[in-house]
């Protein structure tokens, strides 16, 4: 009877509503409240109830994409507690189910009304004056009252609901609000899955939020990806873009652009997957290994010799090669390129199998003696050469610059130079420049790293060249700063991801873009139509962040190789500025709560972290009830501080630890795909586009806001009434507002600035 009563009372409470307004960009939360109880004493809330876990499962058809989310949800405290569930669900989406676990027991609702969520939304917002809150506001909100959640235990949640994605300039995008929650709520694991089927052959699967896993069975017109968020990480939307083609190339196109401002694009290029031998292009290839004593030790020898063994024996039928060791000097396989079929792979395995580590290290030699390989004929080959070594220059020419200007008088033309570092004693300044002047890329293999995999897998890729030389007309787009600079060739089972600035005055529809490229001997050119580069986008707000992200490690790649330049030193400054960016050139102060600033501690440049100076306090009484809330500590105060505008920053390393790192952030923010937020203060927040600093006085600041720039300022207290009209009339607010209770914000070329009432 007790049971049947509970199940009874149980179902009376579910009470599922939906309201329409605009699209979502939150997740789904359980406002907490006490059972009425006269005689209870007065319990401290926590503001949402912590989520635990995510389980996210989307299935794509033609586009039609449906969402099945499993919530776990955890009462720590000593009540039994009632709640209410809002989930923000995506503009013209449709709610098919909703379940809620009573323990064993799965217990299906039923949606049955609609305007009640805003009321109950409204009265919540206005009662709780949680500005975290504001981030439902405006959305299509679907809400459930919660009845019983029992003390310190677990109440699971099923959401599944459908939706039609969008597809802009052939580019379908799918979006999961995993993000903004979090200025509520702790947010545990999370993991999710998208399968994806299309009617022609699925490219350019790309997420520039989380690092995602892509399998395909066999099948070009199926896909599946799937991704993990560990606990304790700033979590934030998941977004992922694909597009359909059966062509040779598949093109896919994303661009944001604010009112008045430079527009950003990312532009992805991928290649089919099934490729015929013949179609194929032929290439030049020369590999050269250093020798030295110094590769004897930690096994490098062995793991080298196999890495290029794995090199030599996938190579193709009509390839061309050759093997270059040295150690004092160099010792070629062949006085020039061998044809790379059975008796040629026979040759270079027999070559490599016969090397040992003996003797100095000289770089130049060997180098000139490879470029003078190629002899200039055969342009029609892709041509490569591939520079391993583990130390420095000790023989013959070692004066780094001088080995660099040997290599310009050497070069030839269409030669890409990929180096590898093995190790930390390596000169990565040359090997950067040798790399960057030749059309190549530089990487390093650390002690922990495994030498034969990491170089296997190189010559795996680059094995395959399907379209080289590439180049794109614009069709009369005024494309800017477009990174990379130089457009790599394409390989299978690779894409190449462009990210720029265009400027143009009008709204460009239909725009038609070609590529052009070579295979092998034959050149091609391929036209895509009906792109659009609009005046104005409040889609992929991460663009401009992310197209930030790589001019910022251009710029790092050029004081690196070519010394320091104010100028460039500047720029990096305000970009990092600008988007909270970390890099060696800004640093944060740190304020405790109750501290002054004289009280300060500076953060070593580029550590991206915070030190405290002393124990701090709750930063405010709601924090110090909230049992959500960490442990009291330090509130961060990020302010950019850069050094003398006359005097450098410390000299790029050279050699050592410090330096192959340094190299390899350097690459990493040049090649990145998502704007990163890893080893960044939690006083820098990204929201909408912008950036904004917890600044003196705990206040959110827009990095935007410049007080000498006299801009007009709407001023309102926090909660009032006038607080909440200007919300209804610019609801675009709301997402800046969510950060807290004192914020400052530029919109729309105006100063809004939230004080605390």
């Amino acid at each position: 009877m007790r049971q049947n009563r509970t199940a009874a009372l149980f179902a009376l409470q579910l009470l599922i509503v939906l309201a329409f307004a605009t699209a979502a960009r939150a997740q789904g939360v359980i406002v907490p409240r006490p059972r009425p109880c006269p005689d209870c004493p007065v319990r401290q809330l926590p503001r949402a109830l912590p989520i635990k876990s995510i389980k996210i499962d989307t299935k794509i058809a033609q586009q039609v994409a449906t969402t099945h989310v499993e919530q776990v949800f955890r009462n720590d405290t000593d009540v039994v507690l009632e709640g209410t569930y809002f989930f923000p669900v995506p503009e013209s989406a449709s709610v098919s189910e909703f379940a809620i676990w009573d323990g064993n027991r799965r217990l299906v609702g039923e949606v049955r009304s609609r305007e009640e969520a805003r009321r109950i939304y409204d009265e919540i917002v206005r009662r709780q004056r949680d500005p975290g809150l504001l981030e439902y506001a405006g959305k299509d909100l679907f809400q459930a009252s919660i009845f019983p959640i029992p003390a310190h235990s677990d109440k699971k949640l099923e959401l599944t609901y459908t939706q039609v994605l969008r597809a802009e300039s052939g580019t379908v995008s799918y979006r999961y609000p995993l993000g903004t929650g979090h200025n509520l709520t702790s947010i545990g694991q999370v993991s999710g899955s998208v399968e994806i089927e299309g009617r022609e052959p699925i490219r350019n699967v790309y997420s520039p939020s989380h690092a995602v896993d892509l399998t395909r069975r066999g099948d070009e017109r199926r896909a599946r990806v799937s991704f993990e968020s560990q606990a304790g990480r700033d979590p934030q939307d998941f977004q992922l873009s694909y597009s359909l083609s059966g062509e040779d190339f598949g093109m896919s196109l994303l661009t944001h652009r604010e009112p008045g401002r430079d527009g950003y694009f990312l532009l992805m290029i991928s290649p089919k997957d099934n490729w015929a031998e013949t179609e194929y292009a032929a290439k030049d290839i020369v590999f050269v290994l250093d020798t030295s004593g110094s590769m004897a030790e930690a096994g490098k020898m062995e793991k080298a010799r196999a890495a290029l063994l794995f090199g030599i024996r996938t190579l193709r039928e009509n390839d061309r090669f050759n093997v270059v060791s040295f150690a004092g000097e160099e010792r070629l396989m062949e006085g020039g390129l061998m044809q790379a079929d059975a008796r040629g792979r026979q040759r270079g395995a027999e070559f490599v199998e016969q090397l040992r580590a003996n003797g100095g290290t000289n770089i130049n030699g060997a180098l000139l003696a490879a470029l003078r390989q190629f002899d200039g004929g055969a342009n029609d080959r892709p041509k490569m050469l591939v520079f391993m070594t583990d130390g420095l220059p000790t023989v013959g020419e070692t004066n780094a610059q001088r080995i660099v200007e040997n290599a310009r008088h050497q070069k030839r033309e269409g030669v890409r130079l990929f180096t590898f570092g093995v190790g930390y004693d390596v000169n990565t300044v040359l090997l950067d420049k040798l790399a960057a002047e030749n059309g190549g890329t530089s990487d390093y293999v650390e002690p922990k790293e495994d030498l034969e995999v990491k170089v296997s897998n190189f010559f795996a890729k680059v094995n395959y060249p399907v379209l080289t030389d590439l180049g794109l007309d614009w069709g009369g787009v005024e494309a800017d700063l477009v990174y990379p600079r130089r457009t790599p060739d394409l390989f299978r089972g690779t894409q190449v991801t462009l990210i720029g600035r265009y400027r143009n005055a009008s709204d460009l529809r239909n725009v038609r873009l070609r590529l052009s490229g070579k295979t092998g001997r034959e050149a091609r050119s391929f036209a895509y139509e009906n792109l659009r580069f609009p005046l104005n986008s409040d889609d992929n707000d991460f663009l401009p962040r992310l197209w930030a992200t790589r001019r910022v490690g251009w710029l790092m790649e050029q004081i690196r190789t070519n010394g320091d330049q104010k100028e460039l030193r500047d720029e990096i400054v305000d970009l990092g500025t600008r988007y909270g960016i970390v890099t060696p050139y800004t640093s944060y102060l740190a304020l405790e709560a109750n501290a002054s600033a004289d009280q300060v501690m500076q953060i070593a440049p580029g550590t991206g972290g915070v030190r405290r100076s002393r124990a701090g306090g709750a930063t405010n009484a709601r924090q110090a009830a909230d049992l959500n809330a960490p442990p009291p500590a330090a509130t961060p105060i990020p302010m950019p501080v850069q050094q003398s505008a006359t005097a450098p920053m410390n000299a790029p390393k050279v050699s050592g630890a410090g330096a192959v790192r340094e190299s390899v952030s350097v690459t990493k923010m040049k090649d990145a795909e998502r704007a990163d937020t890893e080893g960044r203060s939690t006083a820098v927040r990204n929201v909408g586009g912008k950036t904004f600093y917890l600044r003196e006085g705990e206040v959110w600041t827009d990095a935007e806001f410049k007080a000498d720039a006299k801009l007009a300022e709407t001023s309102v207290a926090f909660g009032t009434d006038a607080y909440f009209d200007l919300l209804k009339r610019e609801p675009k607010l709301a997402n800046y507002f969510a950060l807290g209770e004192r914020v400052v914000v530029v919109f729309k070329g105006r100063v809004y600035r939230v004080t605390s009432k």
